[in-house]
This record gives structure tokens, sequence and C-alpha cells, in this order.
């Protein structure tokens, strides 16, 4: 089975009037998979729908530049 890979994501949440930028790395095997996590993970959060989610880029981060929280 391969290794997963870190995915980068950035776009903004709209609510109402209000823009809310982010910017999120998630593990997954595949994008689609971390653009899943990330619906989940923002309608979590900020309650936030997806026709609400507007996502601007998606990359593959390298290992060095990922920061975990701790």
């Amino acid at each position: 089975m391969s290794e997963p890979k870190k995915f980068r994501i950035t776009g903004e949440i709209r609510k109402g009037q209000t823009h809310i930028p982010f910017s999120v790395e998630f593990s997954a095997m595949k994008e689609q998979h971390a653009l899943e996590r990330l619906y989940a993970d923002m309608g979590s959060r900020h309650r936030a729908r997806r026709f609400e989610i507007k996502v601007d880029k998606i990359q593959e981060s390298s290992e060095e530049s990922v920061h975990t929280k701790g």
C-alpha cells in the first residue's frame, strides 16, 4: 500500500457578506479524499455548506514544508 500524501488547500468560506480565507493541510491518498476532508472539517467548524466553500488551489506539499500542531 502506498504512503499518504500531504495536500495544501487554499480558498475561502463565504457566509453572507463575510469572506473567511483559509489555508489547510490534510494527509490523504488522493486529491479528492483531501477535498472531502476539507468539506467535512469546514462544515463541522464553521457550519459551512459545500456551496459556501470556494477552493482556489489544491497542491501537493513537500514533507519539509509541513507544520504540525502540537
